[in-house]
């Protein structure tokens, strides 16, 4: 087929996209390499893409919209991937309108193409923290998400919101997926991991919030690109036992659907540094600190949904993972001991 993947430079669209050329697709990547994080690493990223004769990159923002028209109407994506947004829970605290430009204007753009030119199914992506005030454990699909504690899981919410309208509106298949806390190579340096690891390796202390009673449901950049790359192959359509008085959120009379992807096996934040520490053979130095606005105290996914429905079945194990993301790490970065 030939894709769309937005956020190509990104982590987990970098990641999407690799398996994608693997398999022999077409794959158009965009983003438009902001400095949120080290350009560096998304341009080492976009290098190893250029290595597929069947990649190439589209430097572009979302939020303008006649460079995304013009994008779809040349190239006839048979799928689109989602994936660009600003991310980062806390920093959209401080700094809203960058999110509402990139997360719901880009994302306007990037629905209005597909309704435009024909694609097959939308696949994008949304996020755990639309649980927002929620504390039933583990996190359903079936759940209200109607109280975000943040900017950041507000847009994503409204994504899903816009994803059914079009749906029901111009019979558009689009399928949401929910991710819980991604790690592993190629990560984002602003994600607790990296920064561990830097810190760690650095004699540094590290700033563990919640004084580490966070529970996350870590789900390893493997399991997460199986799950979307199944995801894109299954177009979502009507629920035929949707039942408008007992409506079931996730699902709709009309092609749309919402599902959580992650590991179902939640991990408590000092475990999770302890098997750093065995990895990288230190110990950590850690800072505790009061809970942070915004982030949930656990996360939990029930996955059934898209187990059922994709085969979805995660198989890394946090040991796994968290040693592969350290020799990844110490590879690209060398850093001195």
């Amino acid at each position: 087929m030939k894709l769309l993947v937005t956020g190509a430079a990104g982590f987990i669209g970098f990641h999407t996209a690799l398996r994608l050329l693997e398999r022999s697709d077409e794959v158009v990547g965009l983003d438009n390499l902001n400095d949120y994080y080290d350009p560096g690493l998304k341009t080492a990223r976009l290098d190893m893409l250029r290595r597929h004769s069947a990649f190439r990159f589209v430097k572009a923002d979302l939020a303008d919209r006649g460079a995304m028209e013009t994008l779809f109407k040349a190239e006839k994506f048979q799928r689109v991937v989602h994936l660009a947004a600003q991310a980062g829970v806390r920093y959209s605290i401080v700094n809203p309108h960058v999110y509402v430009q990139s997360n719901i204007v880009g994302f306007l753009h990037v629905i209005e193409g597909c309704r435009h030119h024909g694609v097959e199914h939308l696949v994008y992506a949304s996020t755990s923290s639309v649980y927002g005030a929620n504390t039933r454990m583990p996190f359903s699909e079936q759940q209200n998400v109607d109280h975000p504690l943040t900017l950041y899981a507000a847009t994503k919410k409204s994504n899903e919101l816009l994803a059914h309208s079009y749906s029901s509106l111009y019979g558009l298949p689009t399928t949401g997926l929910r991710f819980f806390t991604v790690y592993g190579p190629w990560g984002r340096p602003d994600m607790a991991l990296f920064l561990f690891t830097k810190n760690i390796l650095a004699g540094a202390p590290i700033d563990v919030f919640n004084d580490g009673h966070h529970q996350r449901d870590f789900t390893y950049i493997d399991d997460i690109v199986q799950g979307v790359t199944a995801a894109v192959d299954h177009v979502a359509t009507p629920d035929t036992s949707w039942d408008s008085d007992a409506p079931d959120p996730p699902t709709s009379n009309v092609p749309y659907r919402i599902y959580n992807i992650g590991n179902q096996r939640p991990v408590a934040l000092l475990r999770y540094i302890a098997v750093l520490e065995e990895c990288l053979g230190r110990r950590a130095q850690k800072n505790l600190m009061p809970m942070q606005p915004g982030d949930l105290p656990d996360t939990w996914a029930d996955v059934e949904a898209l187990a059922r429905e994709v085969g979805y079945r995660p198989s890394t194990d946090l040991e796994t993972g968290v040693k592969r993301f350290v020799e990844w790490y110490l590879g690209y970065y060398h850093p001195q001991s």
